[in-house]
């Protein structure tokens, strides 16, 4: 085990205990690999899956399987064909038995900050879906909500406008403008600081650098 596998391993224990005083159950993955399956023990045939947009779900190789498999119902954005269409598959999500999705940052005593444009994922994070699955690297694992913050507003977002071919101040320059462009993502900021109901929420920590 290297220097840096290790301080992983000992730094997730850490948010790990501090995420089930929140009650939320976690999880330790040193790899992707071992995530993804992990993340898939939680879906039953027959259920009702959906996820949010995230790259580290990508990367797992998680959304691959999730639309291989035929057990499954995925309410999948894919499949929409228009706006209206993208609509009712972000209203349908609500309803899922299980909800996949990232963090764009998460602190060592265990809070959950999200910054995002629709809302819709986290519509479901904080209401709807029986259970809610964070898969997310260990790079985003932050000191504290400021640092969080500061994180997703100056790391996260500018990538993803970049991804998402965003028409921001932030896109054009790879720093935060604090704008009120029409494309801009940052429109609703969630702490999740603890979880209402008992291990809806499960947040399984990778040792690997994974999405933005």
């Amino acid at each position: 085990m290297s220097v840096r596998d290790e301080y992983n391993e000992k730094l997730a224990n850490t948010v790990i205990g501090n995420l089930k005083k929140r009650q939320i159950e976690a999880f330790y993955c040193p790899s992707a690999a071992q995530a993804r399956d992990k993340a898939l023990s939680f879906v039953k045939e027959g259920d009702r899956v959906s996820f949010g947009g995230s790259m580290t779900l990508e990367e797992t190789g998680i959304l691959e399987a999730l639309r291989n498999r035929g057990d499954i119902r995925l309410i999948d954005r894919a499949n929409a064909g228009n706006p209206q269409e993208m609509k009712q598959v972000f209203r349908d999500a609500l309803s899922a038995d299980c909800y996949f999705m990232s963090t764009n940052a998460l602190t060592e005593d265990g809070e959950l900050v999200n910054i995002d444009g629709n809302g819709n994922r986290l519509a479901a994070l904080i209401y709807g879906p029986d259970q809610v699955v964070i898969v997310t690297g260990m790079n985003k694992v932050v000191p504290n909500v400021e640092d969080a913050v500061r994180r997703v507003r100056h790391t996260a977002t500018p990538l993803n406008c970049i991804r998402l071919n965003r028409n921001t101040p932030c896109a054009s320059t790879g720093t935060c403008a604090d704008c009120l462009a029409s494309d801009c993502i940052c429109n609703q900021v969630v702490i999740t600081r603890r979880s209402g109901n008992p291990d809806r929420i499960k947040v399984i920590l990778v040792g690997e650098a994974l999405g933005y």
